[in-house]
């Protein structure tokens, strides 16, 4: 049986009924940009995350430069960001105008290193980081990053594109930042039917400054205050993630009890558990294998017709874009070898017991069928 990386055709019952009412109302009514939709997104996401405030845009990407902008951030200023993670975060610093600087991340975790942070932060003296919540769960010293970036006047911004639904300590962990972001690409927990992204923070003033600069910076509708950029969200999208948000609930159920079956049925092969005080949210399973057997682990898996992936296939640092844009890197490198052993299989809402079963049997070969 093939089993894909991921099936985002997995819909409720009347899930998609209902999508295709919603397209012929606002396609009626000519409801493409701004209106209900995205102000009413944004009221559901700032009371399913218990954050201040929410502001919608176009994409991930776009989040993160807006909370880097909202923040002040620009040509000259530092900011530090961890060496494992996707590119749009090193890229966001660079389209800004400031200067990246790549923190080697903890094995523990696979998230940034704190001691390796505290020792850039005062080597390198930043505006800002980037604390990149990455595979689902966030890092285990997250407090210390939030109370160590106060005392030390570092705009500490939350990338939180593959965290919905995660939560530290009971808390969504959006709630808690002073700038964090999310995406709302397809394949993200709580994904769109394109791009779309928001930023929550805490403070009214970045607030205001985030919904201007999303919106060619105006004050008001032919007046401007900033110099900004289009980032505003669709209808559309807005219309199809509030559709989306009172099931995430049972796809994020479905996608943690994948987990537990792997973690129960592939126990004695190495991965990576979220550090006590998170609940992860299902986004990704991470097997490190010894990169000499991963090759033969791929060769297997597509024999047979199973997905997989490597996130994320190499560092910041190392790759050929960086050049030219990248101020220091800070650390050993555990990013590169997580990148040479890290090997994720299928992981998506409501995977059945067969399709779970066929990939541990693919990866373990002498394992026998198993009902969960």
């Amino acid at each position: 049986m093939a089993v894909p990386f991921i099936d985002l055709k997995r819909w409720e019952p009347g899930f998609q009924d209902a999508w295709q009412k919603k397209v012929r109302e606002l396609s009626e009514s000519a409801q493409f940009i701004g209106g209900p939709e995205v102000a009413g997104l944004e009221a559901d996401l700032v009371r399913e995350t218990g954050a201040k405030h929410c502001i919608g845009c176009a994409n991930g990407t776009d989040a993160l430069q807006l909370a880097l902008r909202a923040a002040g951030v620009g040509r000259g200023d530092t900011v530090l960001l961890p060496d494992a993670t996707f590119w749009a975060t090193f890229e966001a610093v660079v389209n800004v105008g400031a200067d990246p600087v790549t923190v080697d991340i903890d094995m523990t975790d696979l998230q940034m290193d704190y001691d390796l942070f505290v020792q850039a932060v005062r080597t390198h003296k930043p505006k800002a980081a980037m604390l990149v919540h990455l595979y689902g769960w966030g890092s285990r010293r997250l407090e210390d990053y939030r109370q160590f970036c106060r005392e030390n006047h570092v705009i500490l911004i939350e990338d939180g594109a593959q965290a919905y639904g995660a939560t530290y300590k009971g808390n969504s962990l959006y709630k808690d930042a002073l700038l964090s972001t999310v995406s709302f690409y397809p394949a993200k927990v709580l994904g769109g039917a394109g791009d779309a992204g928001a930023v929550f923070t805490s403070s009214d003033e970045y607030a205001e400054r985030l919904r201007s600069l999303g919106n060619h910076g105006r004050a008001t509708h032919y007046s401007y205050g900033l110099v900004g950029w289009n980032s505003r969200i669709s209808a559309f999208q807005a219309a199809y993630i509030r559709l989306s948000i009172p099931h995430v609930k049972s796809r994020i159920e479905s996608r943690r009890a994948a987990v537990k079956q792997y973690r129960t049925h592939l126990g004695e092969l190495p991965s990576v558990r979220p550090p006590e005080g998170f609940e992860e949210n299902g986004y990704l399973y991470c097997i490190l294998y010894n990169p000499s057997e991963r090759s033969s682990v791929e060769a297997r898996l597509k024999e047979k017709g199973i997905g997989f992936a490597n996130t994320y296939p190499g560092s910041m640092s190392s790759q050929a874009g960086a050049k030219g844009y990248i101020k220091a890197a800070v650390g050993g490198d555990n990013a590169r070898k997580l990148a040479e052993s890290i090997l994720n299989p299928p992981l998506f809402p409501y995977m059945t017991d067969a399709e779970v079963s066929e990939v541990v049997q693919s990866l373990r070969p002498k394992a026998a069928p198993f009902v969960g």
